[in-house]
């Protein structure tokens, strides 16, 4: 048996609210038949800076290897800068980004619905099959 392609993942989220993170990676790691490097930044292991320019530097360096790009929809996501330039950066360099409803919600904030190249439910099948159709390929 051939053996599994491994995505790399940039998942944004704020640390302020890291319950919805937490989650989604123990989905991605509990999907079957799927596997994943986790590039995100959690609030445990955040990135060690001296000031903002050498943070959005090293934040872009994190975010470069990434298949695709998540990016959980809470309506904190719409007053987030950082998130804000996590989007923008992934867009700047071409990455796909996947727009997830966080759990019970049926809003998503007006900056990822104009970014993403999907919106998926908060479910392990929708947010894996995304990932799968939309990650760049290991050609890329």
């Amino acid at each position: 048996m051939p053996s599994l392609r491994e995505y790399k993942l940039f998942i944004s989220h704020a640390w302020r609210y890291n319950q919805d993170y937490n989650r989604l990676v123990q989905f991605l790691r509990d999907a079957p038949c799927f596997e994943f490097h986790n590039l995100s930044v959690p609030s445990h292991a955040g990135i060690d800076a001296d000031d903002t320019d050498e943070l959005k530097k090293l934040l872009r360096n994190q975010m470069r290897p990434a298949d695709a790009f998540l990016v959980i929809g809470g309506m904190y996501a719409a007053h987030s800068n950082w998130i804000d330039f996590e989007i923008n950066f992934s867009k700047y360099i071409g990455r796909p980004i996947i727009g997830i409803y966080p759990w019970g919600s049926e809003r998503m904030p007006r900056v990822i619905q104009d970014a993403a190249d999907v919106i998926v439910g908060w479910s392990t099948k929708s947010i894996v099959e995304a990932i799968r159709a939309f990650a760049l390929t290991d050609g890329w």
